[in-house]
């Protein structure tokens, strides 16, 4: 790994999601706000927010990640991400995101009409989960 990088590791419980070294920055979105890490930065842990991890290198694209949730920890030129799930824009399936998008619209509408702020919950989350991986893949 070359001086001014580090190196970020993406991983949730069905194992490792995005490893790679020589990132020059990547800017994680924490609970109080956007966080840009780069080599030789502050060690932080912080958790993370339904919300896209921008992975930037000096020799390529940049890389989107969709991460739902977890939280971050920087230490030694290394951010770890532990999510409770994560996929690269490779990974996503619009369709299917689309779908999920549809169905957390409905239950949305539902638990409105029913007073249900349990439901209500579940269901504003599992539309900001949808909207994530579809700005993923949208994402130019």
């Amino acid at each position: 790994m070359a001086e001014h990088t580090l190196a970020v590791n993406i991983v949730t419980p069905d194992g490792i999601v995005f490893t790679r070294d020589g990132v020059k920055l990547a800017v994680i979105h924490t609970i109080s706000g956007a966080i840009g890490v780069m080599a030789n930065h502050q060690p932080i842990v912080s958790a993370l927010k339904i919300d896209a991890i921008k992975v930037t290198f000096a020799d390529s694209d940049d890389e989107f990640i969709a991460v739902n949730g977890g939280f971050a920890e920087f230490s030694n030129n290394t951010l770890t991400v532990v999510a409770e799930s994560a996929e690269t824009a490779k990974a996503i399936d619009v369709q299917r995101a689309e779908s999920a998008k549809h169905r957390a619209e409905q239950h949305i509408s539902h638990a409105n009409e029913v007073h249900d702020p349990n439901e209500l919950a579940r269901a504003e989350v599992a539309l900001a989960r949808a909207v994530n991986r579809i700005k993923i893949v949208t994402r130019k």
